[in-house]
């Protein structure tokens, strides 16, 4: 993919008619690369992910999918990987990762630490 740099100055030049396409192509830019990024699914169910443990590519940016099960909500969050997101009960919320070093990276439900708990590895 071919990455287009403009400044912010060119930015404010531009006539409305050619910003406001312009936009729109970034915005295909944008979602064309993150149909081709890598996805995880983990959900939360009685308080604990599944699966607790997964492995992601090296150097690669990809994004997690976390699907709450339970009835309360919870908070999915990595000192690690420097996030966090609550996810209401019974509904769906994703991050995205930067690309990481080879290693093993802890995430947790901050609302229930002592059994929300999982590892992903970076291979």
């Amino acid at each position: 993919m071919r990455m287009i740099l403009i400044n912010s100055a060119e930015v404010l030049s531009m006539r409305p008619s050619f910003f406001i396409p312009f936009l729109f192509l970034l915005g295909i830019a944008a979602a064309a690369q993150a149909d081709d990024m890598p996805a995880f699914n983990i959900s939360i169910k009685s308080h604990h992910f599944s699966p607790a443990t997964f492995e992601v590519p090296v150097d690669t940016r990809f994004r997690i999918n976390v699907k709450n099960e339970d009835d309360t909500p919870e908070e999915f969050e990595s000192q690690d990987l420097d996030f966090e997101k609550i996810i209401p009960p019974h509904r769906e919320g994703f991050v995205y990762v930067r690309p990481l070093d080879a290693g093993k990276y802890h995430f947790f439900g901050d609302f229930h630490q002592d059994t929300a708990q999982g590892d992903l590895f970076a291979k």
